[in-house]
């Protein structure tokens, strides 16, 4: 008898995770339906409501780790069935992660107190009003960012406004983070520092179909130039817009110059607290990556 009813909660169980996977799947398509797959209800909503099915699961040995089994299993199917890339899934299992534990140890310890339902509406009501940043303007944070960098390349000025004014170099070794599967620049064109000049990046790889960022030259004088980004048609517009970019340098001495380069950008993922640090860190990383290969003379180049 003891085995039967133990094969039958097993198989009751495995039912539940099924019809939550099955439910994050319909939740993800409606989400992009609407166009609010960069939004919290994605990043939170989603995993917020897995773990919650998932808690309703007859009793295992613990809710939680119920929970980050079906939240492994959705991980792992998304990008087969739904589309998702590697990256995507690399920036969002953290946070699912996080939400499936805090669900799991709420219900588990609410399970030793006898109050398991009182502690799932509660639940609920903590996770739908955070399951609504970015939805629509009003429940927004900020986004508007700006991101400066500052480096001594050994070059004179004269060196680094000539590199400046050259084509974009895309063939310099990427930071590991920028390398784990977004796109990446494989080609450039455009040169010169004349407001009104541009420069053509192209990007490939990585999840999204290649595309074209274009930057126009808005102002140019001595140790200065502005861009100001006309359109961007590669994959990173998934998750943040570009404004512009800045670069200032000054001499040290002859033979070294600083250089502060400053990108402008708008974060377009939800939720803020979460999504607003990777980018961040990615767009830091890119400005390194600019200084060093673009701010600074090539060798036969």
């Amino acid at each position: 008898m003891a085995d039967t009813e133990s094969t039958r909660s097993a198989q009751q169980r495995l039912v539940i995770v099924i019809l939550a996977v099955t439910f994050a799947s319909l939740f993800y398509r409606m989400t992009v339906f609407k166009h609010l797959e960069q939004t919290s209800l994605l990043f939170v909503g989603i995993p917020a409501a897995v773990a919650i099915l998932v808690s309703l699961t007859p009793a295992a040995k613990t809710v939680t780790g119920s929970i980050l089994k079906a939240m492994t299993i959705a991980l792992l199917i998304s990008g087969i069935l739904l589309g998702e890339g590697f990256i995507c899934i690399l920036m969002a299992s953290p946070l699912f992660y996080a939400v499936g534990i805090i669900v799991g140890r709420v219900i588990d310890a609410s399970q030793k107190k006898n109050n398991r339902t009182t502690m799932t509406c509660l639940l609920l009501a903590a996770f739908v009003p955070m399951s609504l940043e970015g939805t629509k303007p009003q429940l927004s944070f900020p986004r508007e960012e700006s991101v400066a960098v500052e480096r001594v390349v050994s070059a004179s000025a004269a060196e680094v406004t000539a590199a400046l004014a050259q084509s974009p170099r895309t063939d310099g070794k990427l930071p590991l983070y920028l390398s784990m599967g977004f796109p990446r620049a494989v080609g450039a064109t455009g040169a010169g520092l004349r407001p009104g000049d541009l420069r053509v990046i192209h990007f490939a790889g990585g999840e999204g179909k290649p595309g074209d960022l274009v930057m126009q030259v808005a102002e140019s004088r001595q140790g200065l130039v502005r861009f100001v980004a006309l359109s961007d048609k590669s994959k990173v517009a998934h998750w943040l817009a570009w404004r512009g970019a800045t670069v200032e340098w000054t001499a040290v001495d002859p033979t070294h110059t600083r250089v502060r380069w400053q990108l402008d950008f708008r974060r377009d993922l939800d939720p803020a607290w979460y999504f607003r640090t990777w980018e961040r860190y990615a767009v830091g990383l890119a400005a390194e990556y600019l200084i060093e290969n673009n701010a600074t003379p090539a060798k036969g180049r």
